[in-house]
């Protein structure tokens, strides 16, 4: 594991969690994700999806592979890495677990999610393997994600919200999954300045029109 990675572990582990993501003190469906840095050939990337169009949560999002953790999982760190088999193709054996971030809450599909931190000791072939649930899987290199060029802040649901974005690889990455980037970013000491005064909004088709998403 490269120093970089253990210095954002420790730095993760520990870091403040915004309010609106908080898990409330009872309730909430858990689940965990799977945040795998690796080396690639431009530097350190990170493993993304984009979900289906017309799912019925997160519809057509970018998001880090993971889903809700089964009672035949012995932990989040196990649930994290068969979700992403399932979703990607990934072979589990060539990742080590390094860390976990403090529990986060999704209130819109009602979530608490284990973000664990992943590196890819041992690369492998990964694409869509769970078609239903899945349209693409992305490497994206971490110095795409801060350069300044790639950033816009989103407002979406009623218009009240917003947060960070990124274009990247074809994919807005915006939501939950753009706030922890955001937040790794800056912990692991990669985040660059960038313009926040524009607003790119989200919305989503249905059969009487665009809507916001939220």
């Amino acid at each position: 594991m490269p120093s970089w990675l253990a210095s954002l572990s420790d730095a993760a582990s520990g870091m403040t969690v915004p309010p609106q993501m908080r898990p409330p003190r009872h309730g909430g469906r858990e689940s965990a994700v799977l945040i795998l840095f690796g080396e690639g050939p431009h530097g350190p990337d990170v493993l993304l999806i984009q979900r289906n169009e017309g799912l019925r949560r997160h519809s057509g999002q970018p998001a880090f592979p993971g889903g809700r953790i089964e009672p035949t999982d012995a932990s989040p760190e196990a649930a994290a890495l068969r979700e992403a088999a399932e979703e990607t193709g990934l072979v589990p054996t060539g990742v080590d677990v390094v860390g976990r971030l403090p529990e986060l809450y999704v209130s819109f599909s009602d979530f608490r999610v284990a973000p664990v931190l992943g590196w890819w000791r041992d690369p492998c072939e990964v694409r869509p393997t769970d078609l239903g649930e899945v349209a693409s899987v992305s490497r994206v290199p971490v110095a795409d994600l801060a350069d300044p060029a790639n950033r816009v802040t989103v407002r979406y649901g009623d218009g009240s919200r917003w947060g960070p974005g990124f274009r990247v690889d074809g994919m807005l990455v915006w939501g939950f999954t753009g706030a922890i980037v955001d937040r790794l970013l800056f912990l692991g000491g990669w985040e660059l300045p960038w313009h926040r005064e524009g607003l790119t909004d989200v919305f989503e088709a249905t059969p009487d029109g665009p809507r916001p998403v939220g």
